[in-house]
C-alpha cells in the first residue's frame, strides 16, 4: 500500500515597485519607533525612583540607590574628628538621693545598724516623677470699702471664660502632639488618658487646635510679611488630599522662617492671591515649574539638584556623553561656590566666567541626535539659562532648593500617618501651625515654649 502526498504549490504574489518600497519605509520606520519607545521606557525605568523629587519610597523600581547625587567620602560612619560630642553627666545636685546601707554582714550575719559607715560610690539615674494633671481653682473674693461703701471683686484671669477648661499648657501640648509629632486625635486622646488621666474627647481636641490656629494668625501673617520683604526665598509645593480631592500645600521659605498655605491648584493664580505683588526684593530659588519662575522676582534660581538628577539618568540610561560633560561642569560649579569667599563676590571672577561660557559652548552643542527627552532638557536650560548661576554671584543664594523640600516633607509624613485633611479647615490648621512650628524651630528656640506662649495669648 502507498501514501501519497499532495505537494502544496507556492504561489508567487508580485507587488509593484512604489508599494514595496513604501511597506519597507513602513517597517524601517516601525523600527525606528521601537527603539525610540525602548529608549524611553527605558530611560523613565531607570527615573523612578525617590532619589528623584518626584517619585514617592512606594513607587521605586527595584529600589535601586543608583541615582543618589551623594559621592562616597572614605570617612567612617558616625561622628566625625571634630564632632562636638554629648553624653549623660552627673547632677552635682540630685533632686532625690536614696542611701544603701547595709544592715548584717553578708559574711557572718552579724549585726551592722550600731557602726560607722563609709561612703563607697554612687549611681544617678533619670526617672519621669508620676505625670498627674492638677485642678488649679481660682477663688474670687470681695471687700466692701469703709470710706463709700463700693464692693471691689478680686478679677479672676482674662482667659478663664468657664467654671471648668483645660489651661494654655493642655492646649500648647495639644498643637505639639498634633502638628509636630503628626500624632491623630484618637492617640492623642488615649496619651492624655493613659499618661495624665486626663479624659478628653476628639472633638475637644479639634476645638483647642481651631483655638491654637486663631492665636496663631498674627504670627502667621507676621512671618508671610517678612518673606516678602526677604533678600533669598525659597518656593516649592507638594501634592495632599483635601476632603477627598486633590489638593497641594505651597511653601515660601528662607533660613529664619517658613510660610505654608493649602490650596485646590497648583497654578499662578495662587501665588498671586497669597503675594500679590510676587518678591519683587528676592532671589527665588525654586525648580522650573512655569508658575514659580513667572513670579515676580529680582531675580530667579532653578535648583540644580534637579539638573543633576536628570542628567544622571540620561546618563545612566541614554549613555549621553553630553549630559556627563554638563553634569560635570555643573558639579565644578558647585565646588566652586563652597571655596567662594564673601570678598570674592565683589569683583569679576575668572573661575566664574570659565564656567559660563563652557555652558554657553555645551547649550550651542549640536543635539539632533540626542534622545527626544534630552532635547527637551537642552530647550529647558537655554530658555532658563540666566537663571542657572546666580548662587555663583551672591554669597546667600543658595544652588538647590532643599530646604524648600525639607519645609513641605512634613506634609508627606502627615498623609503617610493620616491619608488626608478630612476638611479645608484642617488643612488651614495644619499649615498655619506648621509654619510657626518650623519658624520657632528654624530661630533654635524650644517648640513646646514657644506654642505654650501662644496659648496664653487672648
Amino acid at each position: 500500500m502507498f501514501f501519497c502526498r499532495k505537494q502544496k504549490q507556492i504561489e508567487t504574489i508580485t507587488i509593484p515597485l512604489g508599494e514595496f518600497n513604501a511597506l519597507k519605509a513602513l517597517v524601517v520606520s516601525l523600527q525606528a519607533r521601537i527603539k525610540e519607545l525602548e529608549e524611553e521606557n527605558r530611560l523613565l525605568r531607570n527615573g523612578r525612583k525617590s532619589s528623584t523629587s518626584s517619585t514617592p519610597p512606594s513607587q521605586d523600581i527595584g529600589r535601586s540607590n543608583s541615582m543618589s547625587l551623594r559621592v562616597k567620602t572614605g570617612r567612617s560612619s558616625g561622628g566625625q574628628l571634630g564632632h562636638q560630642g554629648h553624653t549623660l553627666e552627673i547632677k552635682t545636685n540630685p533632686d532625690k538621693v536614696i542611701d544603701h546601707t547595709p544592715e548584717f554582714c553578708t559574711s557572718c550575719g552579724e549585726d551592722l545598724s550600731g557602726l560607722p559607715d563609709e561612703f563607697v560610690e554612687r549611681k544617678q539615674e533619670i526617672v519621669l516623677p508620676p505625670i498627674q494633671a492638677q485642678y488649679v481653682e481660682h477663688r474670687s473674693y470681695a471687700k466692701t470699702c469703709n470710706h463709700c461703701g463700693y464692693k471691689t471683686v478680686g478679677a479672676a484671669p482674662a482667659h478663664l471664660h468657664n467654671q471648668l477648661q483645660y489651661g494654655s499648657s493642655i492646649d500648647a501640648l495639644i498643637g505639639y502632639l498634633s502638628v509636630y509629632q503628626y500624632v491623630p486625635y484618637r492617640r492623642i486622646a488615649e496619651l492624655l488618658r493613659d499618661v495624665f488621666g486626663i479624659t478628653m474627647s476628639e472633638g475637644s481636641i479639634d476645638n483647642i487646635l481651631a483655638r491654637m490656629t486663631r492665636k496663631s494668625l498674627h504670627t502667621y501673617a507676621s512671618i508671610k510679611e517678612k518673606i516678602q520683604t526677604s533678600k533669598v526665598v525659597g518656593g516649592d509645593e507638594t501634592g495632599v488630599r483635601i476632603a477627598n480631592k486633590k489638593g497641594w500645600l505651597h511653601t515660601w521659605q528662607t533660613s529664619l522662617l517658613t510660610f505654608i498655605a493649602p490650596s485646590f491648584r497648583r497654578d499662578y493664580n495662587t501665588i498671586t492671591n497669597l503675594f500679590s505683588q510676587g518678591l519683587p526684593e528676592s532671589v527665588l530659588v525654586s525648580d522650573c515649574w512655569a508658575a514659580q519662575i513667572k513670579t515676580p522676582a529680582k531675580q530667579h534660581q532653578i535648583c540644580i539638584a534637579h539638573l543633576l538628577r536628570e542628567l544622571k539618568n540620561f546618563q545612566q540610561a541614554l549613555d549621553c556623553q553630553w549630559s556627563i560633560e554638563v553634569r560635570d561642569l555643573l558639579m565644578e560649579a558647585l565646588e566652586l561656590k563652597k571655596k567662594l569667599n564673601p570678598a570674592d563676590y565683589l569683583y569679576p571672577n575668572p573661575a566664574i566666567q570659565n564656567i559660563e561660557k563652557q555652558m554657553d559652548i555645551l547649550l550651542k552643542a549640536e543635539c539632533s541626535d540626542k534622545h527626544k527627552k534630552v532635547q527637551a532638557f537642552v530647550k529647558r536650560l537655554i530658555k532658563y539659562r540666566q537663571y542657572i548661576f546666580p548662587f555663583l554671584y551672591h554669597p546667600k543664594v543658595p544652588p538647590d532648593n532643599n530646604a524648600s523640600e525639607r519645609a513641605i516633607r512634613n506634609a508627606k509624613v502627615k498623609m503617610k500617618i493620616s491619608g488626608q485633611f478630612k476638611t479645608e479647615k484642617g488643612a488651614t490648621r495644619f499649615s498655619v501651625l506648621r509654619s510657626v512650628v518650623d519658624t520657632i524651630k528654624k530661630n533654635h528656640q524650644n517648640i513646646f515654649d514657644g506654642l505654650s506662649i501662644i496659648a496664653t495669648l487672648a
